[in-house]
Formats: structure tokens, C-alpha cells, sequence
């Protein structure tokens, strides 16, 4: 049904402009803008589609993760760029001071919102020592 391709995700903020300060600015992702909305490119030959929405609601979940080599340094390193940091205390998943879940299985991941609320995070996966 479907043949290979470049597909790609998308979700909606409220503010377009705030979102492109955010990711080019406080993520430091390259944004291009189009007539429709902002395209943001992760690396790859895809990337994700934010477009405006005027009766926008952050999603529940989490709509984009970001792996990275050290937890601790990005989380310090967006911290100083002002990301403030979710913190959980669930049966399944609970975090430290610095809003990382070090979960004895998976990845240690720290959950954050871009300005129209949506939930992102960035992960370490653990090493198979």
C-alpha cells in the first residue's frame, strides 16, 4: 500500500513566531518558515511540520524526542537557555531533581514544553555494558 518514502510528522502551536524562536533559537534546530507553517529539519532527509492553530491544545503526549549522547549536560545546557523541566512522581515513572527519569529499564529521558505546551523530551539510551 504504502511504497517507501520520506514520510514525516507534524503538530499544531498557537504562535507561530514564539515556536520559531523557541526551536531555532532555544533548541538551535534549523527552521525554515513557509507559507503554511515552519518546517523544522532533524537531520535525514525528513523533518516535522509545525502549523499554526488558532484553537490550539498541547497534546498529552510527547510529539518529538531528541536523543542526545550526555542527559545531564543537556539538560544543564537547556536549563541555562531557560527550558524549564517537567518533573513526574508516577508509579511508573519518576524523576530526579534535574527532571530526569533514570528508570532502571530504557532510556534516561527529561520531559520539557515549547511555548504552546507541547510536550518534548530528550533521551540517552543506555549502553549495553
Amino acid at each position: 500500500m504504502f511504497k517507501p518514502t520520506e514520510a514525516f510528522s507534524s503538530f499544531s502551536v498557537n504562535n507561530l513566531a514564539k515556536a520559531k524562536e523557541f526551536y531555532r533559537q532555544t533548541l538551535g534546530l534549523e527552521v525554515s518558515e513557509t507559507p503554511e507553517g515552519l518546517e523544522l529539519k532533524l537531520g535525514g532527509r525528513s523533518g516535522v511540520f509545525i502549523y499554526p492553530k488558532p484553537n490550539h491544545e498541547p497534546a498529552s503526549f510527547t510529539v518529538l524526542n531528541f536523543p542526545v549522547d550526555d542527559i545531564g549536560e543537556a539538560v544543564a545546557s537547556l536549563k541555562g537557555r531557560g527550558v524549564k523541566f517537567e518533573h513526574y512522581e508516577l508509579p511508573d515513572i519518576k524523576t530526579d531533581k534535574d527532571g530526569i527519569a533514570r528508570g532502571p529499564h530504557g532510556p534516561q529521558i527529561a520531559w520539557f514544553k515549547d511555548p504552546a505546551g507541547n510536550i518534548l523530551s530528550i533521551l540517552e539510551e543506555r549502553s549495553a555494558d
